[in-house]
């Protein structure tokens, strides 16, 4: 089973266990969750319907905060002796899928079992 989450303006697709970066988030708690934009179980059924996946959830626990490589930057403009110089780092938010919570499809098979 899989997920495709929106954090931080891109989208990742996760499995239970996975470890990914997204973008900075100031003051994380313990946990994260998320609301999956598709789900896919291990029938290879896929669900995007918006009134299913309102209730489904993607859980994650926070594992810390990391740097990303460096872009160094240069400006330079030829025979005038323009040349500027900067670097950017950005920081990341790394968590770990916990688990996918598709609470649309249990509801179903409990009616069809009454």
């Amino acid at each position: 089973m899989y997920a495709i989450i929106r954090a931080g303006g891109k989208q990742s697709k996760v499995q239970v266990g996975d470890v990914i970066e997204i973008e900075r988030v100031k003051d994380p708690s313990d946990t994260m969750s998320f609301v999956p934009l598709l789900v896919v179980d291990d029938d290879g059924n896929a669900v995007s319907d918006r009134h299913e996946l309102a209730e489904a959830t993607v859980s994650a626990e926070v594992l810390g905060e990391t740097k990303g490589d460096k872009i160094d930057i240069f400006k330079y403009s030829n025979k005038s002796g323009y040349r500027r110089h900067m670097g950017h780092r950005q920081k990341y938010t790394q968590l770990r899928v916990t688990g996918i919570d598709l609470k649309a499809k249990k509801s179903k098979q409990t009616k069809e079992e009454d």
